[in-house]
């Protein structure tokens, strides 16, 4: 080997130990440097949006949510009682949504025992127990008519110190926890980003039936050093109102929501505003309002 080759060789390998992330990063097969691995116990921390996270958002407020007709519709006509159904009483929250409420987040890699090449990235979800996998081995998703899950289906990439991730085949669920559906034609596009022992989660959801513009959602999480608790989420339906006819489903017909004016009137804003839609989510509808 010549003197000029072997340089050459020097230098590349070298290169190769300087930025073992170049490789992952073009093939999405390799590991990325220590630096941007997610593995971890997380716990959220609940400063974003908190009245909504926890003690729940009111009825009939849809403020600022880019919502279609059909999810308004379907809104108006859900009673919370409905959850009250054996059927409903466990049923999961979806992706796109599970973030949001209490729950501790542990995150590892899955590898090749062989090669070492990342397979996947794990996600144990403590509530209702939910084990999410983020393929990083470059599958295709399934056709349309595959099945449908709580988590979806899902892959991922990294984009420099970023990991995003493409979900679809997800089921229905919940837009918001007063009613506001998401359909099971919606599609997810997430991004997590690591800084030392933080956490951010950003998720761009998109529902061609329910959302008119995609709705853009950001929580962050705090490395727990030891485990959390409250791994466990047992759930088992009981009947929980005596007596119901086992066909009955709670609902409210077509203006006959006894809530339609509560939140608006208890924050003396119009009735249309907490209805929601796109343009309540812009500065600029406020102009609107006060012309009213």
């Amino acid at each position: 080997m010549s003197n000029a080759l072997r340089i050459a060789f020097w230098l590349i390998w070298a290169a190769l130990l300087v930025s073992p992330s170049a490789f992952s990063q073009t093939t999405g097969s390799f590991n990325p440097s220590p630096g941007l691995d997610l593995s971890g116990n997380w716990a959220p921390l609940i400063h974003e949006d908190q009245p909504e996270r926890i003690p729940g958002p009111e009825l009939v407020n849809y403020l600022g949510l880019p919502i279609s007709e059909g999810a308004r519709m379907f809104a108006e006509s859900w009673d919370a009682s409905r959850l009250t159904l054996p059927e409903h009483q466990c049923q999961v929250h979806v992706a796109p949504y599970i973030y949001r409420g209490p729950l501790n987040l542990r995150i590892w890699e899955e590898k090749d025992p062989q090669s070492q090449r990342l397979i996947a990235i794990k996600q144990y979800i403590s509530t209702y127990e939910q084990t999410r996998t983020i393929w990083m081995d470059d599958r295709p998703h399934p056709p349309p008519n595959a099945a449908h899950t709580w988590m979806g289906f899902s892959t991922g990439k990294w984009e420099g110190n970023v990991l995003t991730v493409y979900t679809t085949h997800i089921k229905q669920g919940w837009v918001r926890r007063n009613g506001l559906p998401e359909s099971d034609q919606a599609t997810l596009v997430e991004h997590f980003i690591r800084y030392g022992t933080y956490l951010t989660h950003a998720s761009i959801l998109t529902d061609p039936v329910y959302l008119t513009e995609p709705l853009i959602k950001t929580q962050d999480f705090a490395l727990q050093p030891q485990e959390g608790q409250n791994w466990l989420y047992p759930c088992e339906p009981v009947e929980e109102v005596a007596n119901r006819p086992p066909d009955a489903v709670p609902n409210y017909l077509p203006g006959q929501n006894p809530f339609l004016n509560e939140f608006a009137d208890r924050y003396g804003i119009p009735v249309e505003a907490a209805l929601g839609g796109a343009e309540t989510m812009y500065p600029e509808y406020q102009k609107k309002l006060k012309k009213k």
